[in-house]
């Protein structure tokens, strides 16, 4: 076979809710470090990087919503990778408009272009076997399969869809096609699954060339085509990103690939896999992933176990230290501002957590204690009836727009770096253990000029001190007048 070049696609939205509260729709789990000091999103664009003899990977195509656009070229950056392109979706529509607007832009400029689509808060830890099980598929391909990509079971998981083979797989690794897609069974069903050899767990990676998926949703998903196609053609490129059309993509089904297509389509093909891989769809995916000792415990960050058995102890925050003692079967996960306590065994009803959150109108089921933004990230440290403490993390060379506010003013003190700061007419740098006053009304703005992080704690006082107080002037990141930052 010859070698291949192969246009990876990584679908980069959800929002994570059954690993609450690390993950939340403002910085889902893709964007943190699970598992690792990478984070999910990252590992996943370096395992798409790269190949072998037989596969080579082209630039990425990222597809992600407008919130996350700068957390991806950041986190991407870090990593060394430079991103084929970033389609921006207006709105979330699942996962069988994204891939087919991926497949039109793919095929705008390389119409037999291989596309591999993969999520990218999966943990796949055998990189090299990966590439391989890729390399198998690509014969398929060539046939004009979809290929899909399956899991062998190590448990009978209730929480994941499976795929029946039309035989047992053997060693060889070689493309098998699919019998039937099987919705996530009963404990009892999985069981017998397993037992059976011809299920294998739905990965939701897939690979096929860009003109036979999109022939597919032609014949198959035929209401989709025209808008998610009006999406692409009369896209706006912003800033390097590619900003599809939001009114057409609003017309488009949100539907998943599944249903839309590969659930009809007669011509799947399955590759098995066995060289390890989690989706991380839950606390105790996370705690068999990470390893657990000979009492079934893992601890993470500042956390203690004293008697333990079978649990997850997990602290996310820098000075909160979580100590259990004598539990069983029990996750807890210590953020500063969300504590969550749950059996194990309720690892799939966390999502429950965050609907009942979001009914009594708590901030911490959707918002990430960090506000992450396109020139940094702040936090708030304490917040009273007419104050607010920040502590404000802002990139080197990156810059805050220059702005005013109706109903506060700000001081400024420099922790760490040097910062460049506007105030209406005057222009000076503030370096550490230095202050600045920013007056209600006045014009302003923070720069960072050093190639070092600049860090302050800002004070805010007045009448109101919520984020949309804010008048933009200038952005380097052309965002709107009722954007924050």
């Amino acid at each position: 076979m010859t070698s291949a070049c192969i246009t990876p696609v990584i679908l980069c939205g959800g929002s994570g809710t059954r690993l609450w509260p690390l993950s939340r729709k403002s910085y889902p789990k893709q964007f943190v470090p699970l598992v690792d000091e990478q984070t999910l999103f990252q590992a996943s664009a370096k395992r798409l990087s790269g190949g072998t003899d037989q596969l080579k990977f082209a630039a990425p195509v990222v597809l992600t919503g407008s919130d996350f656009r700068f957390i991806v070229t950041e986190q991407l950056s870090a990593i060394g990778i430079d991103p084929g392109a970033i389609l921006i979706e207006p709105e979330g529509r699942n996962t069988a408009p994204a891939i087919l607007a991926a497949a039109l832009h793919v095929s705008a400029t390389h119409p037999e272009a291989i596309m591999l689509v993969a999520p990218s808060d999966h943990v796949v830890p055998d990189t090299a076997a990966f590439h391989a099980a890729v390399e198998k598929g690509l014969a398929a391909v060539e046939n004009g399969k979809l290929v899909t990509f399956g899991i062998k079971p190590t448990h009978a998981e209730t929480a994941y869809g499976y795929l029946e083979l039309t035989t047992q797989p053997d060693d060889s690794g070689t493309a098998i096609d699919l019998k039937q897609f099987v919705e996530k069974p009963d404990a009892e069903r999985a069981a017998e699954m397993v037992t059976a050899g011809t299920f294998m767990w739905n990965a939701g990676i897939f690979l096929f060339k860009a003109k036979d998926i999109i022939a597919a949703f032609a014949e198959h998903a035929p209401g989709l085509t025209a808008p998610v196609a009006a999406a692409v053609e009369t896209a706006q490129v912003d800033l390097g990103f590619l900003r599809l059309d939001a009114e057409a993509w609003a017309q488009a089904e949100d539907i998943s690939i599944d249903y839309a297509v590969m659930e009809r389509a007669a011509n799947l093909a399955v590759v098995p896999f066995d060289g390890g891989w989690s989706d991380l769809g839950g606390w105790d995916a996370v705690w068999r992933e990470l390893g657990p000792d000979a009492d079934g415990v893992v601890t993470s960050g500042e956390a203690t176990a004293i008697d333990c058995e079978n649990s997850l102890l997990r602290s996310d925050s820098e000075h909160l230290e979580i100590v259990g003692i004598g539990l069983k079967n029990v996750m807890a996960i210590a953020m500063n501002d969300a504590v969550l306590v749950a059996d194990m065994s309720c690892a799939q009803d966390v999502k429950k957590a965050v609907a009942a959150l979001k009914a009594k109108g708590a901030a911490q089921a959707t918002m990430f204690p960090k506000d992450h933004r396109p020139w940094g990230w702040f936090e708030s440290l304490v917040v009273g009836g007419r104050f607010q403490v920040k502590r404000i993390h802002v990139h080197p060379g990156a810059a805050l727009s220059l702005q005013s506010h109706f109903h506060r003013s700000e001081h400024w003190i420099v922790v760490e770096g040097t910062a460049r700061v506007t105030v209406d007419d005057e222009v000076k740098l503030v370096t550490e253990n230095q202050s600045v006053y920013i007056p209600l009304g006045a014009v302003h703005r923070m720069e960072n000029p050093g190639k070092v992080p600049m860090v302050l704690i800002e004070v805010q006082t007045g009448s109101y001190v919520g984020e949309d107080d804010i008048i933009r002037y200038e952005d380097v990141y052309s965002r709107g007048q009722g954007a924050k930052g």
